[in-house]
């Protein structure tokens, strides 16, 4: 089947998101599938641009959401108050809490006083499922070897989304021992706030290293967050060695369970004509080991075996990271970044009128040095 992926501009400086749109099927006989919201301001323009593009009566097939983030989730409340969705794909961190409950440190929780302790803080994901039960819209977990339109999901299982919920940054304190003991202890997100802006007003002092094709500077050991390990990964197979792989925000951790996944289902890795770079192009989420397992080893300079897409707002000084860039390009990517303007990979669809040629970024000889 032919199969495009558009990629919508989310976001300014730091504020970065998500927010995909997949056609899938034949020219005139394809269904839609949404792929996080971002922001609230880009979740009104994503309904602007499915009417525009597909007509006012548009319906959306399948909408999946990636992880609770607000920047992947906030836009998706847009989408559910203007147009019709058949299935809703989600986790609900409250509703799956109890099945993880020996993995807080507190031993007095009881089920609903832990469903109650976490509900009120996802408040965008409660309005979305209240807003999805009211239209009659079917609601389920994209777990592991589930099957969305074209899509098989390959991370997380939920075994390990159960193991990564006590560990998210709004959920009570886990029981680290336990955790370990299983081997998925990840932390929670110690960044505050300050820290945060410290980070920003840090990137205006940022050194940088010369790079060459043959000298990678990225590094393994690369560490995110357990909501981010938490994002759901989804492949797709759609005939003629044309292969997708959206990534959301997944980290290596995520990224090695969908690599074991994919190993474990036969189905082919290092093959893709399309590759999502996870979370904005940071250098958090990927390293050179996990990028050899899953979208294949360094190629001859000048190599483009298939299109790198990714989600980065406009005037942030530090996403996408250089070094990402030149990673998946090593590797056969032609790399694309949104930056204010929608992407598109036609995926056998014929181009559509007002779209022109995106120019692809070029590989980087000086990058960011790390801290350290």
């Amino acid at each position: 089947m032919k199969c495009e992926v558009e990629f919508m501009p989310v976001g300014d400086a730091s504020r970065a998101g998500d927010s995909i749109i997949v056609r899938y099927g034949e020219e005139n006989d394809y269904k839609l599938m949404v792929i996080d919201g971002g922001t609230t301001d880009s979740g009104e323009k994503l309904v602007e641009h499915l009417r525009a593009h597909y007509g006012h009566d548009v319906a959306v097939e399948h909408a999946v959401l990636t992880h609770a983030d607000a920047d992947h989730a906030s836009g998706m409340r847009e989408l559910f108050k203007e147009i019709p969705v058949t299935n809703l794909w989600m986790h609900i961190p409250w509703m799956l809490a109890p099945e993880a409950i020996h993995l807080f440190e507190n031993k007095n929780w009881t089920t609903d006083g832990l469903t109650n302790a976490i509900k009120p803080e996802y408040d965008i994901l409660s309005e979305i499922l209240d807003m999805a039960w009211e239209a009659g819209t079917k609601v389920y977990y994209p777990f592991q070897g589930t099957t969305i339109g074209p899509f098989t999901v390959l991370s997380p299982s939920r075994l390990h989304y159960l193991h990564l919920l006590p560990q998210f940054e709004k959920t009570p304190v886990p029981d680290q021992d336990a955790i370990e003991a299983t081997g998925m202890w990840i932390g929670k997100a110690s960044k505050s706030m300050f820290a945060k802006a410290l980070e920003s007003i840090s990137a205006a002092f940022q050194k940088w290293v010369a790079e060459t094709w043959h000298n990678e500077r990225l590094r393994d050991g690369a560490h995110t967050s357990a909501s981010n390990e938490s994002s759901v990964v989804l492949y797709a197979d759609v005939g003629e060695n044309r292969r997708i792989l959206l990534t959301g925000d997944a980290g290596v951790r995520a990224l090695s369970w969908a690599v074991e996944h994919a190993i474990a289902m036969s189905l082919p890795l290092q093959d893709f004509s399309f590759v999502q770079i996870p979370h904005h192009g940071s250098r958090s989420n990927v390293g050179p080991a996990i990028l050899n397992a899953l979208i294949g080893p360094i190629q001859p300079e000048g190599t483009e075996k298939f299109a790198a897409f990714v989600s980065a707002p406009m005037d942030d000084s530090t996403h996408p990271r250089k070094m990402v860039l030149n990673a998946f390009m090593r590797r056969g990517g032609r790399v694309l970044a949104t930056q204010g303007s929608n992407k598109v990979h036609w995926g056998g669809f014929a181009p559509r009128p007002g779209y022109g040629s995106a120019e692809a970024t070029q590989f980087s000889s000086m990058v960011e040095e790390y801290d350290d």
